[in-house]
């Protein structure tokens, strides 16, 4: 009996073991056999059509959505990547449906996406560089200041930068890092420690009022390199207001512009600028630099929320610097996961 479940008849007439591909034959029949002759496979499904032509249209546009309500446009470029999860289900109703029309439109919002996140898809990541750098927003009521500090810095880094760190716990950390980095610079709550030498330490400017951004010159093996490290403001969303950035758009620019007039031609950034590449009130500081993720990264490398990552906010930029690799690192006591980077300051050869 259990082997005539899987007898099929011959065409003499007899019976015979049925081959997968007979199985997968009359499965597919039996799921597009309803479409064949049937007229209104191209009326059904309009619905449907025309939600893929517009989600294809916000993503193919979404540098021009405005941002004067709600800084819509920069909301949308923070989760833009997340709008793909709509395309496998706009596929899914178009079958189920049976509607020609939507599948065929929903072709559209797949080819926008893909042509904008699916270099991302890609390991481009390489085993060189000549520095590996990490940055991490250790929260500020992290529970456990030594822990988080002796995570990050079992990563290997050569440069360590950490925002958020509260005035109580600075000397948690130096205690924490000292084993492992011999030169180390805090500037309000962000901080900077190093096993090169640290020169030319400063506060930057970012128009907030209190100091959450420094640069220093870290003196490597292959010379000289400007190191950034900076906290932008924290970014709302509010029922009553939208996306509330304004401050961080503000610091963004300061930021930029000190970026633009660092003498030094390799330069570094690390930290939580609150903000993705793709959002374009970022622009003053990501059009002068490269981001190590998306040149040499190995998916997203979404870093915030640490218990759900959706979104990289914590990031990696190097101008006059070649990456080889990028990476998140194990999550720790904070909210955000640690970032890191390796890259290569030879770029003679």
């Amino acid at each position: 009996m259990a082997q005539q479940a899987y007898m099929t008849e011959t065409a003499d007439g007899g019976s015979g073991p049925e081959r997968p591909g007979s199985r997968l034959r009359r499965l597919t029949q039996r799921l597009l056999g309803g479409w064949r002759g049937d007229p209104r496979i191209w009326r059904r499904g309009i619905i449907l059509a025309v939600l893929a032509l517009l989600l294809a249209l916000v993503m193919l546009v979404h540098s021009r959505i405005p941002n004067r309500l709600g800084n819509l446009g920069s909301l949308t470029e923070t989760f833009l990547p997340w709008l793909g999860l709509a395309i496998p289900v706009l596929l899914l109703l178009g079958l189920i449906r049976k509607s020609a029309t939507a599948l065929i439109a929903v072709l559209l919002p797949a080819i926008v996406w893909l042509n904008l996140f699916g270099g991302l898809l890609t390991d481009k990541s390489g085993s060189g560089g000549d520095l590996m750098v990490a940055t991490h927003n250790v929260n500020a009521d992290n529970p456990d200041p030594a822990l988080t500090a002796r995570d990050v810095a079992s990563s290997g880094a050569d440069v360590l930068a950490l925002e958020e760190v509260p005035g109580t716990a600075v000397a948690v950390y130096e205690q924490a890092l000292a084993p492992t980095y011999r030169y180390h610079a805090v500037v309000g709550t962000v901080g900077l420690w190093s096993k090169y030498p640290m020169s030319d330490v400063q506060a930057v400017d970012i128009k907030l009022g209190w100091k959450r951004a420094m640069r220093a010159t870290v003196t490597t093996p292959h010379g000289p390199v400007a190191v950034y490290v900076a906290h932008m403001p924290s970014v709302r969303v509010k029922v009553e207001a939208g996306f509330t950035a304004r401050q961080r758009d503000k610091s963004a620019d300061a930021l930029g512009e000190a970026i633009a007039d660092e003498p030094l031609k390799r330069v570094v950034l690390l930290g939580d600028l609150n903000g993705t590449m793709n959002d374009r009130s970022l622009n003053a500081v990501t059009s002068q630099m490269r981001s190590t993720q998306g040149a040499a990264g190995s998916g997203f490398g979404f870093s915030w929320p640490a218990s759900f990552p959706m979104a990289r906010i914590d990031q990696i930029m190097v101008r006059g610097v070649e990456p080889e690799s990028s990476w998140t690192l194990p999550r720790t006591g904070s909210d955000h996961l640690p970032v890191a980077a390796r890259v290569k300051l030879d770029t003679s050869s």
